[in-house]
């Protein structure tokens, strides 16, 4: 095994895990993942932080997570909830569900670290159904010029340590070119430093 699949394997998804455990994220949550209802989709689940906060409007959760490592610290937080979640180990830009079958998608600290974005996107549009919704909270390319300038430059380095994390992505655009439509947005600086903290959280419908 090459030193980047022992980082890749083995380290990357303890420090996911330490850094999305942060009183700032767990805010964030506690507002964000009770919105959920129905038949949901949480696409990059991760070790499963956002399970204790879902609501009993929950019927079913698909947790689509690519990393076995993150599936395997989720599971114990999976086996307390009140509702079934179904683990599928794969990337966004294929989700094995049919057509307009998903009530709430909710993506948390995601749509930055997918490669082929575009695809995601057009996945996640097609499982909802009409009318349902992407509830999400990102970060992204800071307002500031100088700031996003920085963001730019860093994003090479930050991506090849942070599992392909992208700095300077502007998640609100990338949500409507995908076709939705953005009901509720709100952009703000959070805890933490401005390179990483710039957010974009809200709704978007599936028209």
């Amino acid at each position: 095994m090459s030193l980047r699949d022992h980082y890749d394997r083995h380290v990357l998804p303890h420090l996911i895990d330490w850094v999305m455990r942060s009183p700032m994220a767990t805010r964030e949550r506690e507002e964000l993942i009770p919105q959920a209802q129905g038949r949901v989709l949480e696409i990059g689940a991760g070790s499963g932080l956002n399970f204790p906060y879902y609501g009993g409007a929950i019927d079913h959760l698909y947790a689509l997570e690519p990393s076995r490592h993150l599936i395997r610290k989720a599971a114990p937080r999976a086996a307390r909830t009140p509702f079934p979640i179904e683990f599928l180990n794969l990337k966004g830009e294929a989700i094995p569900l049919p057509d307009a079958s998903i009530d709430t998608v909710v993506s948390t600290w995601v749509l930055c670290s997918i490669l082929g974005i575009e695809a995601a996107l057009a996945e996640l549009r097609r499982v909802l159904k009409p009318g349902g919704v992407l509830l999400f909270i990102e970060h992204g390319l800071a307002p500031t010029p100088a700031l996003a300038a920085w963001q730019d430059r860093l994003t090479p380095m930050w991506a090849c340590c942070a599992g392909g994390c992208q700095l300077n992505r502007r998640p609100d655009r990338l949500i409507e070119a995908a076709g939705f439509h953005l009901e509720r947005l709100e952009q703000s600086f959070l805890d933490g430093p401005k390179l990483l903290t710039y957010h974009y959280k809200g709704l978007a419908r599936r028209t």
